[in-house]
């Protein structure tokens, strides 16, 4: 019903237009030929003319707006644009009326009736179409004006195109109940000036004392083409506003034409990363992925999951995802097919550690690339649980690989992690053990073995934004392990794009790593994610320090001493070179520890420590 109703609504407005322009079509021409003949006397011959031919000169004009869209505009947000828009149907209509009136017709009119009734019609239609807007305007200022209390004091940062799109939005809306009180931008030619009435009041760095001069609640910051460091900088000066933050994602909101109220989004911690997003080749990428049939083990998981969601844009001939947890596997497998349809999507619930199920897949499917994401990943968990970590991440590596080996599988690529230098934990030390698998293998199979390492994934499953944002919602505290603990962090989307990209490079045996800018403490990323969600740290929320949990180190390394690096064709990626060690007596140390898993034995982390020699267990 509500739909039939706005529907009626359209075809009223629209009713109501071509009248007012039916009227005003008749007027200007009337005005035209009064003009032409000065007010000064009455000659009925060209008005005569005129009427034999009223109907036709009236279906022209409302033809062409109707072509020109007038009738569909939303006139509410009228701009320069439907400006333009009216000013080329008014011109067109004069155009067709003088081609056939004097050409096809040969009505006798006045020449200069040509040019004065288009003055007039443009006038008359422009003038009512954008006093709707003023009135629009005017009565929601009149809203707020009654419902000052309600009011929320809005700052804009970024007097660019993005800014003025926010403030006329916010302007015209009788629903937001704010306003928009004050600009910023750092271009000091429009300090002083206003854009709509709202004055442009200073740079970036007078937004604090802007903030206590027009009592701002809400801040938007609008600079989808700024850079991620000048992002970085403003979100960081603002966060001590205690306002409110909305930003603008980026700039592909302004090319899509994207930038509305509703596209604004929370200041994520990754705004405060300080560095340009991690960069891709997509051609190559597409290329390289396109008519494939792709392996994803762990697809459920967050990196998993995004893997799945990004090779699935580059249209490969089959997408397989095995994971062991059904629900997030549903939960991929459903996105997938509403957003991708003509995918063939395989989902397939199995556990790496199963090596005959994994068989069974790979001689029904035969992949020809494989990204491998599934691994228990939890570093307190698995010092509590070393046998399984070893079973899961080892063992379960193993299986797939032997597999990709014996079913000459094109490329396999392990998703590593920094914890696997110089691990003081089992976790990391396990994925050390699965690169070495993947590098012994790789000096004697067809198929090409590479491994991509990386840190601290923001916002993936047990990592800490959802754990301090879960705290936050409580009213604390946080808990930060150790004051001084700092980590390297990417987006989940960088991480993926750089394990599909390291698929393209791989020729087998390397280490990708990722230049991930410089790395944050853990007790500034909470204090700010506390700064971001409106609280004061120690304040409102209380910070707690727990001490470093077992396994746990002060910092994380991305590549071991004896590791080289080479540059890659993308500069943010890199390639360590392969570490030597005997094959054989490596294996032969696995079977070992195999028994030792098999038997639930206390001593695996001992025996660990003899596979790994970098690797230096936690002592409590």
């Amino acid at each position: 019903m509500s739909e039939i109703k706005d529907d009626l609504k359209m075809i009223e407005r629209i009713l109501l237009l071509i009248g007012l322009d039916t009227a005003f079509v008749v007027l200007s021409s009337f005005l035209a030929i009064l003009v032409r003949l000065d007010f000064q006397r009455v000659d009925w011959i060209f008005w005569n003319n005129y009427m034999q031919w009223i109907g036709l000169d009236i279906l022209i004009t409302i033809c062409v707006f109707w072509l020109f869209n007038l009738y569909k505009s939303l006139w509410q947000f009228a701009s320069m644009v439907e400006m333009r828009r009216m000013i080329m149907a008014v011109f067109v209509c004069d155009f067709v009326k003088l081609f056939l009136y004097v050409l096809i017709l040969k009505i006798s009119l006045p020449r200069s009736w040509y040019i004065l009734e288009p003055i007039f019609l443009l006038f008359m239609s422009a003038s009512v179409r954008f006093l709707y807007r003023n009135v629009r305007s005017l009565k929601n200022s009149s809203i707020l004006v009654w419902n000052k209390q309600d009011i929320c004091n809005v700052m804009i940062v970024g007097a660019g195109e993005a800014g003025n799109i926010l403030l006329r939005e916010v302007n015209l809306s009788k629903h937001l109940h704010k306003q928009v009180v004050c600009m910023i931008d750092d271009d000091r030619r429009l300090k002083g000036r206003y854009m709509n009435g709202v004055p442009i009041v200073g740079n970036r760095t007078t937004i604090l004392e802007n903030v206590q001069k027009y009592k701002i609640d809400e801040i938007y910051i609008a600079m989808p083409s700024a850079s991620a460091s000048d992002r970085k900088e403003i979100v960081e000066i603002c966060k001590e506003s205690g306002c409110k933050l909305k930003i603008l994602p980026g700039l592909y909101q302004m090319i899509n034409g994207e930038v509305s109220i509703s596209k604004l989004k929370d200041v994520e911690i990754e705004d405060l990363l300080g560095r340009e997003p991690i960069k891709v080749n997509l051609s190559q990428i597409g290329n390289y992925v396109r008519d494939k049939v792709i392996l994803v083990s762990g697809g459920g998981g967050s990196i998993g999951s995004e893997l799945c969601r990004q090779l699935a844009s580059f249209h490969p001939k089959q997408l397989i995802i095995v994971d062991i947890y059904e629900n997030n596997a549903y939960a991929i497998q459903m996105e997938l097919k509403e957003k991708y349809p003509q995918l063939n999507l395989v989902v397939r619930i199995a556990s790496i550690r199963d090596q005959r199920k994994m068989d069974v897949l790979f001689d029904e499917f035969r992949p020809e690339i494989v990204y491998h994401a599934a691994a228990h990943k939890h570093v307190p968990l698995m010092e509590d649980s070393p046998n399984e970590a070893i079973k899961n991440n080892v063992f379960g590596t193993w299986n797939l690989v032997s597999i990709a080996d014996k079913y000459h599988v094109k490329r396999f690529v392990q998703i590593s992690t920094d914890k696997a230098v110089n691990p003081t934990n089992i976790m990391g030390a396990s994925k050390r053990m699965c690169e070495m698998i993947i590098q012994a293998y790789n000096r004697h199979s067809e198929t090409e073995f590479a491994a991509v390492r990386f840190g601290n994934v923001l916002g993936s499953n047990g990592s800490v934004i959802p754990l301090f944002r879960k705290q936050i919602a409580h009213g604390g505290p946080v808990t930060v392990t150790d004051k001084n603990i700092i980590r390297y962090f990417m987006t989940i989307p960088e991480a993926v794009s750089l394990v599909i990209q390291a698929g393209v490079y791989a020729k087998g045996g390397e280490i990708f790593v990722l230049d991930m800018g410089k790395p944050m403490k853990i007790d500034d990323l909470a204090r700010n994610l506390i700064k971001l969600s409106g609280y004061m740290p120690d304040v409102d929320i209380p910070i707690v320090y727990t001490g470093l949990r077992p396994g746990e180190k002060l910092y994380e390394e991305l590549l071991m001493n004896e590791e080289g690096l080479t540059k890659t064709e993308n500069s943010s990626v890199f390639i360590g070179r392969p570490i030597e060690f005997n094959d054989q007596e490596f294996f032969d140390q696995l079977l070992e520890l195999r028994k030792l898993v098999d038997e639930e034995s206390n001593s695996i982390k001992e025996k660990v420590s003899e596979i790994v020699p970098t690797y230096h267990p936690y002592q409590a």
